[in-house]
Parts: C-alpha cells; sequence; structure tokens
C-alpha cells in the first residue's frame, strides 16, 4: 500500500546520509507533488529498468518494489513466457556468457543494487534510506560481467528486454568513450516504442 505523507528521518532513519536528495531538491519535488494532487514517490504502475550489474532481490529495502514478471512463475526452471530466459521474475541476465544468460538478475558487486536503492528504496519502512521514486518498481537487468564493464551487445540486448517487458524508465549507470551503433538503435526503439504507448 502506497503512504500519504513525506518520508524525513523519522520514517527512514538513514536519509540524513542521501546527500543527492538535498542537492536534487527532491524533497521539495516531493512537496510539489504531494501539494499538487500527486503521489510524491511516483505510480505503482511505473516500471524502471535498471541495466547494471543485477539487483539483490532479497535486499529488505528493494524486496517490496521490485517488479515482477507476469508470464513467469518462480522457480520452476521453465521459460512460462517463452522469452528466451527461463526464470525471469524480477529481471534477467543478458551478459553474452552462455551461462550466464538467464534469469537470474542477481547483483555481482552491488553497484546495480545501489542505483535501485537511489531509484526506488523503499519509503516509511523505519529503516535505511528513501528512493527518489520510492513508489515505483525496478527491473532488474543485469548486463555487466563479472568485471563491471558491459559490451555494447549486452547494454543492446539488455534495452531490448526492458522495453520488451514494458519498462517506462531506462536506467543506465555507466558509459563509454566509443559510438555504438547497436546501443544507438535499441534506444531509438525503445523511444519509438514509448511514442505508440
Amino acid at each position: 500500500p502506497i503512504v500519504t505523507g513525506l518520508p524525513d528521518n523519522t520514517t527512514d532513519p538513514d536519509m540524513g546520509a542521501q546527500w543527492y536528495l538535498m542537492v536534487a531538491r527532491v524533497q521539495q519535488a516531493w512537496n510539489f507533488l504531494q501539494t499538487n494532487g500527486a503521489t510524491a514517490g511516483g505510480n505503482r504502475d511505473v516500471v524502471v529498468a535498471v541495466i547494471d550489474t543485477g539487483v539483490d532481490p532479497t535486499h529488505e529495502e528493494l524486496v517490496g518494489n521490485l517488479w515482477t514478471n507476469p508470464g513467469e512463475t518462480a522457480g520452476n526452471g521453465v521459460d512460462d513466457d517463452q522469452n528466451g530466459f527461463i526464470d525471469d521474475v524480477h529481471g534477467c541476465s543478458v551478459v553474452s556468457d552462455p551461462r550466464s544468460h538467464s534469469g537470474d538478475s542477481s547483483d555481482y558487486t552491488g553497484h546495480g543494487t545501489n542505483v535501485a536503492g537511489i531509484v526506488a528504496a523503499t519509503a516509511f519502512n523505519l529503516r535505511g534510506g528513501a528512493g527518489v521514486a520510492f513508489n515505483v518498481q525496478v527491473m532488474s537487468v543485469r548486463a555487466a560481467q563479472y568485471s563491471g564493464v558491459l559490451t555494447a551487445t549486452d547494454a543492446a540486448e539488455g534495452i531490448l528486454y526492458a522495453v520488451d517487458h514494458g519498462a517506462e524508465v531506462i536506467n543506465m549507470s555507466f558509459g563509454g568513450y566509443q559510438w555504438s551503433q547497436i546501443e544507438f538503435d535499441a534506444l531509438e526503439m525503445a523511444l519509438h516504442q514509448s511514442a505508440l504507448v
């Protein structure tokens, strides 16, 4: 259930350590949204794909805000929705290594989990902090290898998975120095899909 009001240090004790909330004036934005009749922490129907190192599906700040694939049954070892990923309940791994190309989008290094927490850490739970959009759902798309490196092909496949599964927002907290036509094409397709909705 969505709680009304705004998170603060009494509802989420580590918010004082979330310096970026103050720098980006997120609390003022929450207040503006709430004052104007909108839900401060975003709409529960919005799915944000985090294309990164994965997301820890057991993290206490994220477990309640993880997207669940409606076409997949957890733990049965079957690709229920026939999308090429077995048990992609909360997302998938698109890493090129065939052993990693699966429905297991658990985090290798913690970076993706950190990013997902910035996006959508649960608010009002008397622990940790609060995500910028604490009501949205996070789709975990692991595209980074164990070393943290992403290939352009894996990033593009992650974008396509996110779009195909209804993500309205795609977060990609990585960069590089080379132009990638395949990533550009995937992003262009995502933009085109969003215009059709």
